[in-house]
């Protein structure tokens, strides 16, 4: 399985920005799906996560109530609506999917958050 992540870039302080992550796999309906972030120095920190169906999410208490994860299964991808943010959220975010023993992740896509 193949992901591209998309949609990262330099945003003000209470700023808006959506995040993509396209699938190359047929079968992207089955994984369970995830976005990370990570900034230097730091381990990878798990940002939300949503089920196969799409009926599950959860998200990291530092993210509550600002992000949205969403999938399309038809379209093989997922999003993640990023609202009110602060320059704390700036890492590098990375697509994952998981199912059974296997697990893929994208090359990440930046995102800066800034005055």
């Amino acid at each position: 399985v193949q992901l591209v992540e998309s949609g990262g870039g330099l945003v003000q302080p209470g700023g808006s920005l959506r995040l993509s992550c396209a699938a190359s796999a047929s079968t992207f309906s089955s994984y369970d799906m995830r976005w990370y972030r990570q900034v230097p120095g730091k381990e990878r920190e798990l940002v939300a996560t949503i089920t196969s169906a799409g009926d599950t999410t959860d998200y990291a208490d530092s993210v509550k109530g600002r992000f949205a994860i969403s999938r399309d299964n038809a379209k093989n991808t997922m999003h993640l609506q990023m609202n009110s943010l602060k320059p704390e959220d700036t890492a590098m975010y990375y697509c994952y999917a998981a199912k059974r023993y296997f697990t893929y992740w994208g090359q990440g896509t930046q995102v800066t958050v800034s005055s």
